[in-house]
């Protein structure tokens, strides 16, 4: 479960691409805070205190504006093509009693036994779609496989979910399983197909013979 944090942040005046791009090149960033009833809100705060907010790992904000105390979670944060700093980011406001819906990451963790003797891991399912109480909120989902063996796999109903949270996936889908290696011999032609024809070899032509006869 997510650790809370608390992050301050300012009310923003200037809008659209333009002075977003004067706010980083003065050491801030842009955000917008939105949802639970209130209308939105455009906010700055100093890409130091978010880079330090971020790396707490935590998906709940304490989030003050102004004074005001609220609770967040993070919706979406956008970074730099190259990942050197974040150009923008998204806060939904919640009611620590308010069911949220998010998508969290799936991470496997552990070396499967099954994977050493000629089987491979294969992970159908990177993430998923979940929903619960909005202090609950996983920062992804540990699924440990250091006990799977050859052919056997893991369901979604089978996945470490925070206590009251339901998936948006169907029970039987499959998270991670593992499977025989693909060999060589099954990419080889199929045993018993008709052997290809040899260039340059004629077929017999019957009535060819019998006109070849008559001009004898």
């Amino acid at each position: 479960m997510s650790n809370e944090a608390k992050l301050v942040v300012e009310p923003r005046t200037e809008m659209g691409s333009a002075a977003c791009r004067r706010l980083r090149k003065r050491g801030l960033v842009p955000g917008n805070v939105y949802g639970h009833n209130a209308d939105p809100l455009a906010v700055v705060v100093a890409s130091d205190v978010l880079g330090l907010f971020l790396k707490t790992g935590s998906r709940v904000v304490d989030l003050e504006v102004s004074g005001k105390q609220d609770k967040a979670v993070i919706r979406e944060v956008k970074w730099e093509v190259f990942g050197r700093y974040v150009e923008h980011f998204d806060l939904l406001r919640v009611d620590p009693n308010e069911r949220v819906t998010i998508t969290v990451p799936i991470v496997l963790k552990g070396s499967a036994p099954g994977a050493v003797g000629g089987g491979m891991v294969e992970q159908p399912m990177h993430s998923i779609e979940i929903d619960c109480l909005a202090y609950q909120i996983p920062d992804s989902i540990v699924v440990r496989i250091s006990t799977l063996e050859m052919g056997q796999i893991i369901h979604v109903r089978e996945l470490p979910l925070p206590e009251g949270s339901h998936a948006h996936a169907a029970p039987d889908a499959i998270v991670v399983h593992i499977v025989k290696a693909r060999e060589e011999a099954e990419t080889a032609a199929t045993p018993g197909a008709s052997e290809p024809e040899v260039v340059g070899k004629k077929v017999a032509d019957p009535d060819a013979a019998k006109d070849d006869k008559k001009k004898k």
